[in-house]
């Protein structure tokens, strides 16, 4: 299975907001940290606000933060509310019925059972989980320097 790009972004997206806890982040610098459009982080913003995981701050100071603790969001939680479909073959989904097997196969309950397992997986770790004693993420992501003055050379 192969996460989207969405959710690749959501789960940065919370991990930039969870290792800079204590301001706002600006869509803008989390667009620059990853090299991204802003646009489309907006778009991903969307799922992830409806679902509490981030809170928006309007105005011109405005900006993005966590809507809970980073140790409350498992990526199962990230990745449930942005993949569309979770159908790992054709036979998958509910709309498969041009195999005689649909009923008595055993590679649809194999692939579910694998689903399941991939899922414990997610549920076992948090946004916490993924940033927590790797203190270089804050220098990578360019945290520390944003608001300084740039040096003069």
């Amino acid at each position: 299975m192969r996460l989207t790009r969405q959710t690749n972004y959501a789960i940065r997206i919370l991990m930039y907001c969870a290792v800079n806890k204590d301001r706002l982040s600006r869509i803008p610098e989390i667009a620059a940290a990853y090299s991204v459009s802003e646009l489309f982080l907006f778009k991903i913003l969307q799922p992830l606000v409806e679902n509490g995981f981030v809170e928006t701050v309007r105005g011109r100071n405005g900006g993005v933060r966590l809507g809970r603790p980073a140790d409350e969001i498992t990526l199962f939680d990230v990745v449930r509310v942005t993949e569309e479909s979770f159908a790992m073959a054709e036979c998958f989904g509910e709309e498969a019925t041009d195999c005689p097997l649909i009923d008595s196969c055993g590679l649809n309950a194999a692939l579910r059972e694998a689903l399941g397992a991939f899922f414990a997986v997610l549920e076992k770790h948090t946004i916490a989980d993924l940033v927590r004693n790797r203190p270089d993420v804050r220098g990578l992501l360019g945290i520390d320097l944003i608001g300084r003055p740039a040096l003069a050379g």
